[in-house]
């Protein structure tokens, strides 16, 4: 999931915001402030909403602190964090490569959950300091605003523990079946199913409630059952997918027959001599007999149509030095990786300083339909 708002970089690793979490910001903000104007009538407005926008942005970096805490165990056994992004449902750490072993999938895994009962353990502890009892009022500010941050986090560290993969509790009960079982792939795909079971016990649920009479509380909660159902599923096709191409090298299903175009046509010739009447999508850039770079459809549509005339394929095209090359042995799952991770459609492959191809996901999709068609 990729940020659209970015925030700043903690110890290397990019946060940012995911437009949804904008609106699940303003709900939280809002559901807050009836809240504490429920709990305190005597709070005058200004108090109710400073208090309210102040445990909302608490509340928020409490789940990056989560995240991070993910991210932290990760890099400390060797896999590299690139960004942690908040989004409508909470936040997600990318990781770039996955773990080599169970324990450290664990430790991964319980890393964030724990870093959460530590949060909400202080800000508890702290509401005591101040003078707060379980029970008790909450009639200051400060009591109010850490009392409901440390039962929030515990909840969230509770949740988060549901072991339904890819939550961090499916992640440890990956962890665990992967050491019982001595197989990464068993393992992911049983902690995948069971993701899909609680994920579909979330959504009867929260149905059942909804024509019961509870509102629309209980639909949030079969929203999140569909939310799990969906990033369960998409984890085990995406493990199914990568079992079907172990083995496979770049070099296998790589595109050889690789149209050129040269670096001076027109932007709208390249349109309707190459890209429309050839069906391809991407296209090597020659100049004086050298690759110079790629261009594809989305090339194109960066730039407005009405300059397509005045625009040569040079100026529009994705130069090599902003290109990542493979060679033929390259594993196609690392392949397949790289362009998930850095959303590319195409490589070029090159040997000895010379192209060879290019690995697009539509050589690697033929492949496995041929597989699924054979079963093999």
């Amino acid at each position: 999931m990729e940020a659209q708002i970015k925030l700043g970089r903690v110890r290397g690793i990019e946060i940012g915001l995911h437009y949804s979490w904008v609106i699940i910001a303003l709900l939280i903000t809002f559901s807050l402030a009836n809240y504490f104007r429920t709990q305190n009538p005597a709070w005058s407005p200004s108090t109710v909403w400073l208090s309210a926008i102040t445990t909302a942005l608490l509340f928020f970096a409490a789940i990056v602190t989560h995240e991070l805490g993910h991210s932290v165990v990760a890099m400390a056994r060797g896999l590299p964090v690139r960004s942690v992004t908040l989004f409508a449902l909470g936040g997600v750490a990318r990781i770039d490569k996955d773990a080599t072993d169970a324990k450290t999938e664990f430790w991964v895994g319980i890393a964030g959950p724990i870093t959460s009962i530590l949060i909400g353990s202080l800000c508890l502890g702290l509401s005591r300091l101040l003078g707060w009892t379980p029970g008790g009022s909450l009639a200051s500010p400060p009591i109010a605003v850490l009392v409901w941050l440390g039962y929030i986090n515990l909840a969230l560290a509770a949740f988060n523990m549901i072991p339904g993969f890819p939550l961090d509790g499916g992640r440890v009960l990956r962890a665990l079946l992967w050491w019982g079982m001595g197989n990464a792939d068993r393992a992911t795909r049983a902690a995948a199913r069971a993701g899909q079971a609680v994920a579909l016990a979330f959504i009867v649920m929260g149905l059942l409630r909804f024509f019961a009479g509870s509102g629309f509380g209980a639909l949030w909660m079969a929203f999140v059952g569909w939310f799990l159902l969906d990033a369960a599923t998409a984890s085990l096709a995406e493990r199914e997918t990568m079992a079907l191409i172990r083995g496979v090298r770049v070099g296998d299903v790589m595109s050889r027959d690789c149209l050129t175009v040269s670096g001076a046509t027109s932007l709208q010739s390249f349109v309707d001599d190459y890209l429309l009447r050839s069906g391809r999508r991407c296209f090597v850039v020659e100049e004086q007999g050298q690759m110079s770079g790629l261009i594809t459809a989305n090339e194109v549509r960066r730039v407005e149509r009405e300059l397509w005339t005045q625009t040569t394929v040079r100026d529009a095209m994705r130069p090599m030095s902003q290109l990542r090359v493979v060679s033929p042995q390259t594993p196609a799952a690392d392949a397949l990786e790289f362009m998930r991770r850095e959303d590319v459609n195409q490589l070029p492959v090159v040997s000895d300083g010379k192209l060879m191809g290019i690995f697009s996901r539509s050589e690697l999709l033929q492949l496995l339909q041929a597989r699924a068609e054979l079963r093999m």
